[in-house]
Parts: structure tokens; sequence; C-alpha cells
């Protein structure tokens, strides 16, 4: 559990980190109950079975970078691979699918259309496979394009819990559906139906394309297995963590809480995840793999931190995320939590009307954003965020080779100037 991170503090360091850790790796052991060795803490290190990893040419081989403008140009080249790779296998599914139905096609046409982005989990899954001293891209490829698709399912899904149908400013799957049922006359709840299951189903095809491209990864079959059971463990902790998200909603916003649900829903799967499958395919020993958990936690949560303050306080224009959404919605954010925490009386009654108000204008926000200020929630999230992301660029400066380090660090910096 959470109880010994340091919110009071606007200083993170590797103490509170790890009591984050702890309550992922107590989940994960029950997971590793049943499949032994599917944690890589623990596992250990694959042999360097190159030969077997060899099952065709592979013709994208590096050498280990020397300095950090090498890994950058390596990991550039790495993005690269993997984003041909996507390109690939989702037009070989939207053939194939053509063979099957039309309405098959269709789906996988829509999926394929909400997949890219910033890429950062590929990136950082491509990073520590080459920070580590990996040199193969087409082995790297497919596990880092599978990081996508895992996330793009989890958007996809995320968005259905949340009756969302517009993402990035445009239709998702859901939205995307209804337009077509619209123009062809269906609306109501025959066109609800349809939307809920086009959208469940559309999720499912990008999980299930998520295992597709690890379980063909061109890599020995023990780190095959591996990355298999990580991307297994890594679905089943975001799993729970949206459970606890969804179950928040039944909450006084000072009850929740929204730091526990960040390592679970957010940090698991978008840096824990891509940096251990990394370390995996770059037969990283146990250690290593133990800090990168380390640093995934810490800049997951502070990735999760600052997306919440863009999400009330950011420039719509700039961010491309509603300053309103979640404000409607009454997400249990740390940010919520801690002006509710804060606020006094007045201020109290102010987010009492506003926040959850389907109906919250320009004004109820500004009231909102000023009972956050005001009573100090903002700052202490500001630096709970702050501290977190110093965390894990400490830690991986101490731990982590140095050219893998700065990479790191640079990702961190690059997060934490995200809608500046």
């Amino acid at each position: 559990m959470l109880s010994n991170f340091p919110r009071e503090g606007a200083r993170v360091g590797e103490t509170g980190i790890d009591s984050h850790v702890h309550a992922r790796e107590s989940f994960r052991d029950v997971h590793a109950d049943a499949h032994p060795g599917a944690h890589p803490q623990t596992a250990p290190a694959p042999s360097r079975a190159r030969d077997d990893e060899r099952t065709q040419p592979h013709l994208r081989v590096l050498t280990a970078p020397p300095d950090d403008a090498t890994l950058r140009a390596q990991v550039d080249a790495g993005l690269t691979a993997t984003s041909e790779t996507l390109r690939r296998y989702l037009t070989d599914r939207r053939d194939q699918a053509g063979h099957v139905a039309h309405e098959y096609l269709v789906l996988w046409e829509t999926v394929a259309a909400q997949v890219g982005g910033k890429m950062l989990r590929p990136r950082l899954t491509v990073a520590a496979y080459l920070g580590l001293g990996g040199t193969d891209l087409d082995a790297v490829a497919p596990v880092a394009a599978a990081q996508e698709l895992l996330h793009t399912a989890m958007l996809v899904h995320d968005d259905v819990l949340d009756g969302d149908e517009v993402r990035r400013g445009v239709p998702n799957v859901a939205g995307t559906y209804r337009a077509r049922l619209r123009d062809r006359g269906v609306v109501g709840r025959a066109a609800d139906h349809q939307v809920l299951g086009s959208a469940l189903l559309g999720g499912d095809l990008a999980l299930s394309g998520a295992f597709d491209l690890v379980a063909t990864a061109p890599v020995g079959p023990e780190v095959r297995v591996q990355a298999m059971r990580l991307l297994a463990t890594t679905l089943a902790t975001t799993v729970a963590g949206e459970l606890l998200d969804v179950g928040g909603e039944l909450l006084a916003p000072s009850d929740v809480d929204p730091l526990l649900v960040a390592e679970l829903k957010t940090a698991a799967y978008t840096c824990c995840a891509p940096l251990q499958a990394g370390a995996l395919l770059a037969h990283a020993p146990a250690a290593t793999h133990a800090t990168l958990d380390r640093v995934g936690t810490a800049l997951g949560i502070a990735f999760q931190l600052a997306d919440d303050d863009l999400g009330v306080f950011g420039d719509p224009a700039v961010t491309g995320k509603s300053v309103h959404s979640d404000l409607r919605a009454g997400t249990r954010t740390e940010l919520l939590r801690y002006a509710y925490l804060l606020a006094d009386d007045a201020g109290r009654a102010v987010l009492d009307r506003h926040v959850g108000d389907p109906a919250l204008d320009d004004a109820g926000a500004a009231a909102v954003r000023d009972v956050m200020v005001g009573s100090g929630a903002r700052d202490h999230v500001l630096a709970l965020a702050a501290g977190a992301a110093r965390s894990a660029r400490e830690t991986a400066a101490r731990h982590l080779p140095p050219v893998l380090a700065g990479y790191l660090g640079g990702v961190v910096d690059e997060l934490a100037e995200r809608g500046k």
C-alpha cells in the first residue's frame, strides 16, 4: 500500500518510491505463484542463446552506444523500426480481416486509426534495450510495438468505462461507430448497444495484437515466454488500477487513494513494463530490473500527477486536453483529494457545487481552480510530481549505465515540460 509515500513533503526519495514498488510486487507475486518465473526481478537472467534467437536474418544490428548522442540516434532508429513493424502488422491484420467479413475489416481499420502518437512506451523499451547493451533492432521492434498496441487497448477500454467518444479532439472507436450508425439512421438504445460492442471488441483486438507481436518476436524461446508473462502481468495490474479508479467514483474525493491508482493503472504499463521489456531482451540482471521498476514507478507517478494538473490548468490548444472534462466527471485525482483536504468550508462548498456537474461552465471551472490554488493543493501536487521526477532521475543516475541514465533523465525532463 502507499501509506509510506511521503505525501506531505515536496521531495520523494527512494524510500517513498519503494513503497509503491512493494505494493505492485505483492500484486504480481500472486500471479507469479501460478506462473513461476514470470516476475523479471526474481527470474534468472536468460542465457544468451543467440543462435536460437536468429530464426531469420536480422539486418538492423547496431554497435553498443558509446555516448548520449549515439544512443539518442539509435533510439530514433529503433522507433522508426517499431513504427514500420506496427504499420506492417496492422496492414496484415486488415488484409486478413477482409477475407473474413467486411465488418471485421472495418473494425480493424477503426482500431488502426487510433494507434500512434508520442510513442512513449515503445521509446522506453527501445532505450532500455539499447542502453543495456542490446543491438538488434529486429528483435526489439515487435516487443516495443506491442507496448503501443497495449496502450491503444487500454485507451479504447478506458474510454468505454468513462463514456467518452472523443480522444485528442477526434472521434475514438466508439465515436467513429456512433457517427457511422447515425448516418444509417440508427440512433438511441439500438445505437448504444452497437457502439459499446464495437468499442469493447476493438480494444480486445488491440490487446490480442500486443500478445501476437510478442509471440512472434524473433528472440529466444525463454525470453519470449518471459516477455509474454510480463505483458500478461502488466495487463492484470492495470485492470486492478482501473477497477480502483472506477470504484472511486462511489467514494468521497478525500477517501480515495489516487497515488495507488496511478501506480497500478498508469506507471505499470506506461513506464515499468516497457522498461522491463527492454531489459529482458537485453538479458539484464535482476538488480537492473529492480532499478528500472523503481525508476518506472516514480516516472509514471510524476507523469500522472502532471497529467492531472494539465487536465485542470493546462492550455487545451497545447495539450489537446479539455480543462473541463475531469472536473465535470469528478475524476478522483490527487489534486482534487488535496483540494478537499486543505480547503476551508467555503472552498469545499465551491467544490461540492461545481465538481461532478456535467454542465460545468468556464466560470464554475475558474472557481474550482481558485480553490485548488488558494488552498495550496496545486502547489502540493506539483511539488509531489517534481519530487517523483527527481527520484526517477536520481535513481537512474545511481544504478544504471551512465548513457542510459542520461537518456532517461532527458525523458523525465521532457515529461515535466509538457504543456509549458
